[in-house]
């Protein structure tokens, strides 16, 4: 008798730190970038994964990318912005641990360490501050404007929320989707979910090669996006009680204003003929039915709203050292 064991397969331990690096148009600095990654991971004795994020770039990045070793490739097949890097990043990330930075060489590697023995503290998110910025007077100008207006929309007590450097534990993305420029709320969105955010500060330097990608475009749409991270914390899962809250106050106002017109029309001989209060009176009453109704519509379409992603992946490299 011959008894016959079936062949197990090695099992592949996952690892414990993700790295996440979108990239655009960063030939020149991709290769030292990787190079000080993996020196600093390599520290750090455990296993790692390095996942750079080509984002539709136009010269030689990628080709730069499929000659490093250990690294996987997620290529877009378009440019659809820092944020959409960052969840294609993370989603595919497998470590228990995930680190973030720019993939343009200004953040140091070297911060890493620190930034998890902070994480270790107890935090769910540490993020870094450029606290002595390398970069030109518009643009530190724009971001100390941007944090101010932080300030009232997204209060997450960050000083640089726009840093790229950070840890997270991987609980903190379950459920969290990013596109536009919601990669500047996340401690943000994170701190309204519970989760513990610190900062720390961390080396900022110089960007050696190519251009910054920061325009005035990205300024608008990242204002935009801090009203819709407001509306977001406030009436995510109830924009009826925004909605129906305004209608039904308008409503009820111009209810009140109609009877008082009355009162003085029937009592007091006052002629409506040649006024505009009652045309107010009647467009008010509308208009709040109107709101009233649209926060009906809008409950039941957030409740039943299709998850989608805001990109397209072309194709996924994985060069294993």
């Amino acid at each position: 008798m011959v008894i016959q064991y079936a062949k197990m397969k090695p099992r592949v331990k996952k690892p414990f730190y993700s790295v996440v690096i979108p990239v655009y148009n960063e030939e020149k600095n991709v290769t030292n970038l990787h190079q000080e990654v993996v020196s600093v991971m390599k520290g750090l004795k455990k296993k790692f994964e390095i996942i750079f994020v080509n984002d539709g770039s136009t010269d030689r990045t990628l080709d730069r990318l499929k000659i490093l070793s250990p690294i996987k490739i997620i290529n877009f097949r378009a440019n659809f912005g820092q944020s959409s890097s960052l969840d294609a990043g993370i989603k595919s990330a497998r470590g228990e641990i995930i680190i973030t930075m720019d993939g343009d060489g200004q953040n140091d590697p070297k911060d890493i360490p620190n930034l998890l023995k902070k994480l270790g503290c107890g935090f769910d998110v540490v993020c870094g501050w450029r606290y002595k910025r390398k970069d030109p007077f518009l643009k530190k100008f724009i971001s100390l404007g941007a944090r101010e207006l932080k300030k009232i929309f997204v209060q997450d007590e960050i000083h640089d929320s726009v840093c790229a450097l950070r840890v997270y534990r991987r609980e903190c993305f379950e459920d969290l989707d990013l596109y536009g420029e919601l990669h500047r709320m996340i401690p943000g969105l994170l701190k309204w979910r519970g989760f513990r955010v610190t900062e720390i500060k961390v080396n900022h330097r110089f960007r050696r090669y190519g251009k910054s990608k920061y325009d005035w475009k990205r300024i608008i749409r990242g204002f935009l996006d801090m009203i819709g991270v407001w509306f977001w914390r406030n009436y995510e899962s109830r924009p009826l009680h925004l909605f129906g809250t305004l209608g039904l106050m308008t409503t009820v106002i111009s209810i009140i204003f109609g009877m008082y017109l009355a009162i003085m029309r029937m009592f007091f001989g006052y002629y409506l003929r040649d006024k505009i209060w009652p045309l107010v009176v009647t467009t008010a009453f509308i208009f709040g039915i109107q709101l009233l109704v649209f926060g009906l519509l809008a409950d039941l379409i957030l409740k039943n709203r299709p998850k989608k992603d805001f990109y397209k992946i072309k194709e996924i490299i994985d060069n294993k050292s």
